[in-house]
């Protein structure tokens, strides 16, 4: 049985975390490897050009983690609620990231294009991993 109020919980500290792990890594490579920022070149920078195909990974292995998280404190949880919840997960994602990373400004960014083509696969990636995040997770629980 969806517990939502859970759901959202672990959804919202592991969104939080991967971000922030993602905003580490580019910084990492600007100020440690002294990759160019967005400031030294077109774009976002080979900083943060060199860690989008690592974005996948981070989601697959995070959001699996809070997916178990969340589905060892679900009574009985199924294949359902796993695929419920991988759904609704992913379905926020969208819409956060749309507003979030394209509709308000900031100097990270980007444009529509930039975020759903030029992103590509990398962002049909990490949606895919958001998705099978608590599938992931639920099967973990059955071990």
């Amino acid at each position: 049985m969806q517990n939502f109020g859970m759901s959202m919980l672990w959804f919202w500290v592991c969104y939080i975390i991967v971000t922030l792990i993602g905003i580490l890594h580019t910084i990492f490579n600007i100020v440690v490897l002294h990759m160019k920022s967005m400031k030294d070149g077109p774009g976002m920078g080979e900083g943060y050009e060199k860690t989008k195909p690592w974005h996948p990974l981070y989601n697959i292995i995070l959001f699996s983690l809070f997916g178990w998280l969340y589905m060892r404190g679900v009574p009985n949880p199924s294949i359902i609620e796993a695929l419920i919840t991988g759904g609704i997960w992913t379905g926020i994602c969208i819409i956060f990231d749309l507003v979030g990373w394209v509709l308000i400004k900031h100097p990270w960014s980007l444009s529509f294009k930039g975020f759903y083509v030029d992103y590509q696969p990398w962002i049909t990636l990490i949606y895919i991993a958001i998705f099978v995040g608590p599938i992931i997770g639920w099967a973990f629980t059955l071990i």
